[in-house]
């Protein structure tokens, strides 16, 4: 087991170049690059076997899972199944890892809560699970981005997905190739296993941080040290109409 924190603590730029290849930009990874990937994969791979161990399954997403890292890269990783926040702390903390900081979050007023748990003190590896069910759309945003189990992990799996600058990241043997998914809307929902829908709405709401700014999320919450998710949420669900809206609907 591995905190991570001297991994983030010397990050240096490794990213190639990339060359055009007709409609698409091919990029090819120097050995520093796939160092990089290893050494975060092997990060990521021991926190979810860590928790694996304990009956809690995760996986990770964005550039971990696609394999397009560079010294920026966060790791994330994400909890599905809905457990209570308490066993997946103890769960961490009895397999040895510090959580930094334990936060709350709201992306728009109709989409759950999800909790986050820092496992580093730069906020680089993080653990993220629903505090209320997730809808359809609310798991395929993590497709979308790519994702991978643990055992795609170990065989050195990579997954194609799309980056914040709607961008398709596809691997090959050599690094990926990537192209703007503009036009190409069916061709990514079948590629990447989703729904049209939400390939749609990371268009807009990406494209609209990209006109405005970064457009942030509705409600973030850090939660004190001896206080619990639950506590909060409630709080929340007390003071925020959004937010027992939201619950209301998904208990």
């Amino acid at each position: 087991m591995s905190d991570g924190t001297d991994l983030f603590s010397d990050q240096r730029k490794t990213a190639e170049k990339p060359r055009k290849l007709w409609d698409r930009i091919e990029v090819a990874y120097d050995a520093a690059r796939w160092r990089l990937l290893d050494q975060y994969r092997s990060h990521a791979a021991s926190v979810m076997e860590d928790l694996e161990r304990q009956g809690i399954v995760s996986y990770v997403h964005g550039s971990i899972a696609r394999g397009d890292v560079d010294d920026r890269s966060d790791v994330d990783m994400i909890i599905f199944e809905p457990i209570l926040s308490q066993k997946i702390e103890f769960a961490l903390t009895s397999s040895g890892y510090t959580i930094y900081l334990r936060r709350i979050t709201q992306a728009t007023p109709s989409h759950a809560l999800k909790g986050h748990l820092y496992l580093d003190p730069y906020q680089k590896t993080s653990m993220t699970f629903p505090l209320l069910t997730f809808r359809r759309l609310e798991n395929e945003f993590y497709r979308f981005g790519g994702m991978l189990d643990l055992e795609g992990m170990v065989e050195r799996v990579r997954v194609p997905g799309c980056t914040k600058r709607l961008t398709l990241i596809e691997p090959t043997e050599s690094g990926h190739l990537e192209s703007r998914i503009d036009g190409r809307e069916a061709e990514v929902s079948r590629l990447l296993g989703v729904s049209m829908e939400i390939v749609k709405e990371r268009q807009r709401v990406l494209t609209r941080r990209d006109e405005v700014g970064r457009t942030g999320v509705f409600l973030t919450r850090d939660l004190a040290g001896d206080e619990s998710f639950d506590q909060q949420v409630k709080r929340l669900i007390d003071s925020n109409p959004a937010v027992r809206r939201v619950y209301s609907r998904r208990r």
